[in-house]
């Protein structure tokens, strides 16, 4: 057993030297969402495990933050979206104050990318045809799961989605009216490359009043 002392010593120890890949303001693309499905790209060639796995950071009209990792499903230049339960935790929080933050990190390349923005609702249309794609038993576990309430124990979930899956047969599964998609609409996209040293590049989109970008460089 190691006592908190012993891992507290270890992890102020931890160490990474960053080296190799440099991120230059004539290499990018003009706008994010091209940048980014570049990045995307190549981690997706580094077989970088769930590449589209990202934290997503909400908060309370008060400014109280949440943060937990969630899929990403979709972007284009009209943003990047996510699907969940609108009742859940994260979505209670949407729906008071609906700004949110993405991160994503891929360790192997040594890369991040920040964003943040407004968030919408996707349309019905859109949310149907994702949830229409997914593998039954997680459009059951959608119907099921009463996200983020509290359980007492998993028999109540279990019994739920045992009941479902009787209720619905080999029949279809329609859409829940509780769930579906979030569109993140970028302000800001920053792209993270770690260099040696720690003098790592940061480049930073900041969308402008006339929906243009300005491309902006951070000390690391």
């Amino acid at each position: 057993m190691h006592d908190a002392t012993e891992i507290g010593r270890a992890v102020a120890a931890l160490r990474q030297e960053y080296a190799g890949m440099s991120l230059d303001e004539g290499d990018v693309a003009a706008d994010p969402v091209t940048q980014f499905t570049r990045w995307f790209a190549q981690a997706l060639d580094a077989q970088v495990p769930e590449p589209n796995a990202m934290t997503v950071a909400t908060a309370t009209r008060a400014g109280i933050p949440s943060a937990r990792i969630v899929l990403l499903k979709g972007f284009d230049a009209r943003g990047f979206v996510f699907y969940t339960n609108y009742e859940g935790h994260k979505g209670r929080e949407l729906a008071e104050n609906p700004v949110a933050a993405l991160v994503f990190h891929w360790v192997e390349l040594h890369r991040q990318v920040r964003i943040s923005g407004t968030v919408e609702k996707v349309s019905h249309e859109e949310s149907d045809a994702y949830f229409q794609s997914r593998p039954r038993g997680s459009r059951l576990g959608a119907w099921a799961s009463k996200q983020s309430s509290i359980l007492n124990g998993r028999a109540p979930l279990e019994a739920r989605l045992a009941a479902l899956t009787a209720q619905f047969g080999e029949g279809d599964i329609p859409l829940p009216p509780f769930w579906g998609g979030y569109r993140v609409i970028p302000n800001a996209v920053e792209f993270w490359q770690g260099r040696s040293s720690r003098l790592h590049d940061r480049l930073r989109y900041a969308r402008q009043p006339d929906d243009t970008w300005r491309l902006e460089r951070l000390s690391p």
